[in-house]
């Protein structure tokens, strides 16, 4: 089984995720108000998610995760987008994301190739209903039925180019789980796996973060666990949960500590971007992939850079 994210760490004490994707492409001018969100500009402006993703490789992201987040089969099929077309943007979310790795590495002296890997983001299937309901869960759903959902968009990924797969957002063990025993039936890929949180010891749905972390445990393609798309003040008492009872290295990449408005699709409450000095917190509790989500910047993952550089 390939590790990718195990040689990463071999190779650095803390490694450097990327930041929002679409925070950036909407500061460069993307309309997003769509359900599809960040996958819309893989119809209408593919080039600038590559530049998104060249600019958190220069920022000092060791990481790309692609813009596959909310790129369902469902989702697609309700712009009139049948399966093949649908498929093959998906595989070009992760070609972009490659290109950008490529420039990049063509701007380094001669000689230096660090390793930078590109993830191929699953987003949950809250995500695919564009209400928030990743924030939630409660989707009334069989694990049959999230099974039947996921795989489909697996299959595609699985054999994208990805080097790993980044299951983000999770709202509810259930479909953690799902996802873990999906990831069984690729057995070149391995994956992180990431839960949104409401506070310092519970998932969106209410689970104790500590039980997510066991549940998960042997489970050796999930190569890392942790919390992502949650407010920082959160994430070092989640870490502490986590760590006690986690297999895997620990990930950290909150949101800049807004609240989703899912009804008026946008953010609110007073900016609260991480700092290195939180990260620091978060390395402290555990951590040892660390970046940002939502309303994060090329900016913040610099500083990141810079502290652990």
């Amino acid at each position: 089984m390939s590790d990718p994210i195990g040689e990463l760490l071999r190779a650095r004490s803390v490694v450097v995720l990327d930041g929002a994707l679409a925070t950036e492409l909407e500061r460069r001018g993307a309309d997003l108000s769509d359900p599809l969100w960040s996958a819309k500009c893989l119809l209408e402006r593919p080039e600038l998610i590559r530049e998104v993703h060249l600019d958190y490789f220069r920022a000092g992201a060791q990481v790309a995760t692609t813009a596959t987040y909310q790129a369902t089969f469902e989702g697609f099929a309700r712009r009139g987008i049948e399966r093949a077309r649908a498929a093959r943007l998906m595989l070009e979310a992760v070609a972009l994301a490659r290109a950008a790795r490529e420039e990049f590495r063509a701007s380094l002296p001669s000689g230096a190739q660090p390793l930078l890997l590109i993830a191929a983001s699953v987003g949950p299937y809250g995500a695919m209903r564009a209400d928030g309901s990743e924030y939630r869960g409660r989707y009334g759903l069989t694990d049959r039925q999230l099974t039947e959902f996921h795989r489909p968009r697996l299959e595609v990924l699985a054999r994208s180019g990805a080097d790993v797969l980044a299951f983000e957002t999770l709202p509810c063990l259930q479909e953690a789980l799902v996802l873990a025993e999906l990831l069984d039936e690729y057995p070149h890929m391995t994956a992180w796996l990431c839960f949104s949180c409401q506070d310092g010891r519970r998932n969106c749905e209410g689970e104790d973060i500590a039980r997510c972390a066991q549940a998960l445990a042997g489970h050796p393609r999930i190569a890392a666990i942790g919390v992502n798309c949650t407010a920082p003040e959160h994430v070092p008492q989640l870490l502490e949960r986590m760590r006690e009872h986690a297999a895997q290295p620990l990930v950290a990449y909150p949101n800049s500590g807004e609240r989703y408005d899912a009804q008026a699709k946008r953010w609110l409450g007073p900016e609260a971007h991480s700092s290195s000095a939180q990260a620091r917190q978060w390395v402290a509790a555990g951590a040892r992939l660390v970046g940002g989500c939502c309303r994060t910047t090329p900016a913040d993952i610099l500083a990141l850079s810079e502290a652990f550089g």
